[in-house]
């Protein structure tokens, strides 16, 4: 009697889970992200957020009344660093931009070493905003106040006068800087021998640096103290305000309840 031929076994796969993946009609599960592609992927965004936060746009906020009522205390602004060229941080390069800087402009800049603020332990260069009135070449004095640029006088626009008059005869041991800087017997008239607050100049602007005031002319610590701004300190141009909460009503949750509605989108002027 012939033998019955054998039935091969059934062939056993290497994988029986992907067979009966297979079966349900199911693709194998894969192995998610490894700790170094999510490390991989957060220092990329980073390094994304600091390059445009180097080169495009940076956020800044309002700290003091020195500009109002251009700006005002608790306003958060958007700053183009692009316009004046972007400064390369920890260095003292900065990176060309597509706009010089010109007469009524305001501008976010490093303000010059100020001795007394360091002498009091606050930050001796600290970053400021105010408004350019002084470019290279410029001849710049006040007479009670009043700004002239180049023998043309400048006053304040009528939405200035919410602000404080005070005296244009007060003195500062901080005027001193001005004396290399003050010109005398010139068709503007000669320096006084003592400036004051309101009284000061013909100064001439030397090359690559700027002079600023605060619109609040009473009320800001300027380069009428501090002195001129060189060229590689300014930081760029704000664009408009982002968020504004009014910071003297100390209310709770203030940052909430205090918001100034009609100030968010403002574009400065």
């Amino acid at each position: 009697m012939a033998a019955k031929p054998r039935r091969s076994a059934p062939r056993v796969s290497d994988s029986p889970t992907n067979v009966v993946a297979a079966a349900r009609g199911k693709k194998p599960k894969q192995p998610g992200p490894g700790w170094w592609e999510n490390v991989k992927a957060f220092g990329g965004a980073l390094l994304i957020f600091l390059f445009v936060r180097t080169v495009f746009v940076e956020a800044f906020r309002i700290p003091s009344g020195s500009m109002i009522p251009t700006l005002l205390v608790g306003d958060w602004l958007f700053v183009n660093k692009l316009v004046y060229g972007p400064h390369i941080p920890f260095t003292s390069v900065n990176l060309p931009g597509y706009s010089e800087p010109r007469t009524g402009e305001v501008v976010v800049f490093v303000s010059p070493y100020q001795a007394d603020e360091a002498a009091d332990g606050h930050d001796p260069t600290p970053t400021l905003v105010k408004r350019l009135w002084g470019t290279p070449g410029d001849t710049l004095y006040m007479r009670d106040g009043l700004l002239y640029v180049n023998g043309i006088a400048h006053p304040q626009p009528p939405e200035m006068d919410v602000n404080p008059v005070g005296n244009p005869g007060d003195r500062s041991f901080l005027f001193e800087w001005q004396t290399p800087y003050a010109l005398h017997q010139t068709r503007f008239g000669s320096a006084p021998v003592v400036p004051t607050v309101g009284n000061w100049g013909p100064l001439l602007i030397p090359a690559d640096h700027y002079f600023m005031l605060g619109d609040n002319r009473y009320g800001s610590k300027d380069s009428r103290y501090w002195g001129l701004v060189p060229r590689e300190n300014f930081r760029g141009r704000p664009i408009f305000v982002y968020y504004s909460w009014d910071a003297e009503a100390r209310r709770p949750l203030g940052f909430l309840r205090d918001i100034r509605w009609d100030r968010i989108g403002h574009r400065i002027r």
